[in-house]
């Protein structure tokens, strides 16, 4: 007795399945298809909907698995009701080619045959020397001013002849960027610090290279310390640590040894326990032969808890024997 009901609340629970389905199918395709369709013929807009296959793969899917795939179809629909019931607002995203990175794939082929600009001046082939100088062209050429520079004196005129236009051109938007940003920065009197931030990075990325003459060098240098000055005015935690080393290597490339303290002795306020606090003061000191403050320096970094690396622990080991 107990079998033969089981089995009939099976068979009434089929037909219900059987039922259901028929009914999904028969509103999918008679009713929901042209109406999405009609929708999409009437909008500018792509409407996305589902086609008549799709209804009757579901179909399928409904008889083969009674109750639990139109269960699941089911509250699927309900989550999509109430969970993307409305379009998504979208006024905030900007979107801007200039954030957009594009990761490609290597050219494992062309990679094998790069070698080094300087390398291909030295060799001095022609045919590798402008290939060389090419590949350098398409990529970022700001950081790589100083090869170029080698370039100049190369004895392919063609080559020489590229590397001048381009080292002028770059240099010349330099000068440019550099006079409008900093009368910008010098006549702002808000506390926005971005002028500034900006005008020392790139400064100092050019600079670093030393592609200009000792006169225009010294020239920027000062206007490199003095955008770094009016930062520190305006905002001290916005001088970051690499832009104190900046500042600091800079002037002292120029011997201008009393800015390069001054900046020395800020970068050791603000960050005490950075090796490029006492790696800089040590250099500081060495130019100007100040061997008392070099080895008391040295002796404090060698007491700190400062991660040492390789070449300012060589640094310690030479001058601790020569000390001796």
């Amino acid at each position: 007795m107990t079998m033969a009901r089981d089995e009939y609340i099976f068979l009434i629970i089929l037909a219900v399945n059987l039922i259901v389905s028929v009914l999904y199918l028969a509103a999918g395709i008679v009713l929901m298809v042209p109406a999405r369709a009609s929708l999409a013929d009437g909008n500018d807009e792509e409407i996305l909907y589902d086609n008549r296959r799709t209804y009757v793969i579901r179909f399928i899917e409904m008889i083969l698995c009674p109750v639990i795939v139109p269960l699941f179809f089911f509250m699927g629909h309900l989550f999509y009701l109430f969970v993307f019931w409305r379009d998504a607002n979208l006024v905030d995203v900007v979107f801007s080619k200039d954030r957009v990175k594009t990761n490609l794939k290597a050219d494992e082929e062309a990679e094998r045959n790069i070698i080094p600009l300087e390398e291909a001046l030295l060799v001095n082939e022609k045919k590798d020397l402008r290939s060389v100088f090419v590949n350098v062209m398409r990529e970022d050429i700001r950081n790589s001013l100083a090869s170029i520079t080698l370039a100049l004196d190369s004895e392919d005129s063609e080559t020489s002849h590229y590397a001048a236009a381009v080292l002028s051109d770059e240099l010349n938007k330099f000068r440019i960027f550099v006079q409008k940003q900093l009368t910008q920065v010098r006549e702002k009197k808000d506390s926005d610090t971005e002028g500034e931030e900006i005008l020392v990075d790139y400064m100092d990325s050019i600079l670093k290279q030393h592609v200009f003459s000792d006169h225009e060098q010294r020239k920027y240098v000062n206007e490199m310390a003095e955008a770094a000055e009016l930062l520190y005015e305006k905002d001290a935690s916005r001088i970051t640590l690499e832009r104190y080393e900046a500042v600091c290597l800079r002037t002292l490339e120029m011997k201008d040894y009393g800015v390069a303290e001054t900046w020395c002795r800020r970068m050791e306020e603000q960050y005490p326990d950075e090796l490029s606090a006492y790696t800089c003061r040590l250099k500081l000191y060495f130019a100007r032969q100040d061997r008392e403050a070099f080895f008391q320096t040295l002796d404090a970094l060698k007491k700190s808890d400062v991660v040492i690396d390789r070449e300012t622990l060589e640094l310690i080991r030479i001058f601790s024997t020569r000390r001796q």
